[in-house]
Parts: structure tokens; C-alpha cells; sequence
């Protein structure tokens, strides 16, 4: 049954609305045709993302993204194999948006359908190919580290859906630190990227702040942001200029706080899956997300790579945040299986313990 399905050239139409940024891509066999982004810039007035507008700027956006994928891909809609689309974790509202369309697309369409879960999709990113040449990929099993503004979690991955979470945030996630932490200094939303960027002329050794100490791989940042918080007022109290004189440097330290929990954690995953691997292989070290665009996160991976031998796997920006393509590569992985979905699966807002 599967290989009636598969076909010389499978292009799959992909969409994403888990929060928001209206995306759609197409993709042919694992090679992207077109990644086409929209995003919302009134969120940026309230300071972070106002789940009822992003519903309603998904309803305005969807069809004329989607439109411009198809055409960038420069194929006929009735090319397409089948409809991917983001079925969870993410806001409820925008993710209803994208999987009625799909929904109804498909149906139109008289083509499969395929679910996909938005934190596996961020993993396997790095299956994308974006011409027909080869491209170096994880080889499994590996370790990938997950980071975003909701999610933090180090995933065993033996194969492309067989993923073990084996370490995950108990409270905040590492974005959700990076976005607090530059609110507290009075920065523009989304603060992760400003935040590295004046890090750059920042000096990481100025300031420290509290580090959690939790067992094993799971992760804490509740404890660094009320640190962070509790010593901006305190040092304010003593001179209200404090934030503007010493904004890159705090923006520096806090950063390289966070890196270092992350790189410590992964370290220690490395050490423990490094005995389950035959021949005590160290395993591939991959990392995903929309923090994973964070430049201190890279370059701590390059110097582990260097100092520790790591085989280290980093998307390229444009597949670090939240996009289409990802939907898409790990729809047609799907598609390969025969791994369809039933289009009466409701959207799920919250991650599952086991992706």
C-alpha cells in the first residue's frame, strides 16, 4: 500500500501555525522547493505573543503564504503527494488555523495527510537537503539538545522516529530566561536576539549570577531568573543609570550563564549515552530550536567540538527558528513509511513526555 504513494518526485506541501509565524513550504523527496515566512509584528507592542491576535493574523496570512510557496516551487497544486502540517505543541488557537487548512486542503485535494509534531520537526531539520548534492547528517544514534522559547529537553534519537526525551526543564525554558532577562533590562521583545547581540561587546566574566543545581539531565531556570531579577533591583537601588552603563556586559554574563547550564548538561548526556553506543562511540551532537540560533550556544559547540572531539550538527539560521521546511522533511519521512493521519486528530497545545 505504501508504495503506491511514492512516486519518482513526492512534493509535499507543509504548513506551520504552532505560534506566530504563518509558514508554508514545499518540498520535493528532501530537497526544499520554497520556505515561505510571514510573521506578526504587532506582538512586538505587547511585549510578547498575544495568543488571540496570532489566531486572527494566521486567518489573514495562511492563504497568501501558502499561495506564494506554491508558486515559488513553481509547481501546480495538484503535483502535490500530500498536506503536512503542524499538529502540536504550541497555541491552540493558531495551531486550529493550520491544521484546518491543511485539513481541508488535502480533502480538496484527494491527497494524504500527514500530522507532525513541532519539537520532532525542530530535531529533524537537519535532514533537510537544498539541492540535489548530498549534505553531511547525525548519524544515529544521536544526541540532539532542543531550546526555545518553551521547550528544553536533550532527546536521544536511535532512529528518525524512535526519540527518547532524557533530559527536560522542570520549570522555564532557556528562551523564556534569555526573554525575561531582557524585558527586566528594558529590551524590545523577542529578546533573545538582542540580547546576543550587544553580548558581543560584553564582558561574560563581569557579572555571575545563581546556578541551579538539579540532578541528572533535567534542567532549571526559575532559580537564574529571579537571581537575575533580585540583583538588577538591588544594584538599581544604588545607582538608577546601573542598566544603561552596564548593559552589554549584563547582557554578556547572563548569556554566558545560560550557555554554560546548557553545555553542562549536554557534556554529561554525551558521557552517559557515549557506554550504550557499540564500539563506545561518541554519539553525533546536534542542536535545535530558536535558541539555537544564539551565537554564544554555536560557538560553545564548535569549541567542544574542537577541545572534546564532538561530531557537532548546527542548523542553519534560517531552520533554527520556527519554519515550514522542518514540517516538511519530517512529513515526507512520514510519508515514506505510509505514516498518514487521520484527518479527525485534534491539535495538541502541550508537549508529550515521549516524542
Amino acid at each position: 500500500m505504501v508504495l503506491l504513494w511514492l512516486k519518482m518526485e513526492t512534493y509535499i506541501l507543509a504548513i506551520e501555525s504552532s505560534c506566530d509565524d504563518t509558514a508554508a513550504a514545499v518540498i520535493r523527496n528532501d530537497v526544499i522547493c520554497s520556505n515561505v515566512t510571514a510573521g506578526q509584528e504587532v506582538h512586538t507592542l505587547f511585549g510578547g505573543v498575544v495568543p488571540e491576535l496570532a489566531s486572527r493574523a494566521h486567518q489573514q496570512n495562511i492563504i497568501p503564504v501558502i499561495d506564494a510557496a506554491i508558486q515559488k516551487a513553481n509547481i501546480n497544486k495538484n503535483q502535490l503527494s500530500a498536506v503536512a502540517y503542524t499538529r502540536g505543541p504550541g497555541l491552540l488557537g493558531s495551531l486550529l488555523v493550520g491544521a484546518s487548512f491543511a485539513k481541508a486542503f488535502a480533502l480538496g485535494l484527494g491527497i494524504p495527510l500527514l500530522e507532525v509534531d513541532h519539537l520532532q520537526a525542530h530535531i529533524l531539520c537537519h535532514f533537510i537537503r537544498n539541492s540535489d548534492c548530498s549534505n553531511p547528517v547525525p548519524q544515529f544514534p544521536f544526541l540532539c539538545l532542543t531550546v526555545s522559547g518553551g521547550h528544553t529537553q536533550i532527546v536521544l534519537l536511535r532512529d528518525y522516529f524512535v526519540m527518547e526525551v532524557i533530559g527536560q526543564t522542570i520549570d522555564d525554558a532557556a528562551g523564556e530566561a534569555f526573554d525575561k532577562a531582557a524585558k527586566i533590562l528594558g529590551l524590545p521583545y523577542p529578546g533573545g536576539p538582542v540580547i546576543d547581540e550587544l553580548a558581543q561587546e560584553g564582558d561574560p566574566r563581569r557579572f555571575s549570577f545563581a546556578r541551579p543545581n538539579i540532578p541528572g539531565l533535567d534542567f532549571s531556570f526559575s532559580g537564574l531568573k529571579t537571581s537575575f531579577l533580585y540583583f538588577i533591583r538591588d544594584e538599581l537601588k544604588k545607582d538608577p543609570e546601573f542598566i544603561e552603563k552596564n548593559r552589554n556586559d549584563l547582557c554578556a554574563s547572563i548569556q554566558s550563564t545560560i550557555v554554560d547550564i546548557l553545555m553542562t548538561k549536554i557534556g554529561q548526556a554525551v558521557e552517559k549515552c557515549t557506554v550504550l553506543i557499540p564500539g563506545n562511540r561518541l554519539p553525533d551532537v546536534a542542536i535545535a530550536g530558536g535558541v539555537s540560533a544564539n551565537s554564544g550556544l554555536r560557538n560553545a559547540l564548535m569549541k567542544a567540538r574542537d577541545e572534546k572531539g564532538w561530531n557537532v550538527f548546527i542548523p542553519p539560521l534560517n531552520y533554527s527558528t520556527d519554519n515550514a521546511a522542518m514540517i516538511g522533511i519530517t512529513g515526507y519521512l512520514k510519508f515514506r513509511k505510509g505514516l498518514f493521519a487521520d484527518p479527525s486528530l485534534p491539535p495538541y497545545a502541550r508537549s508529550r513526555q515521549r516524542i
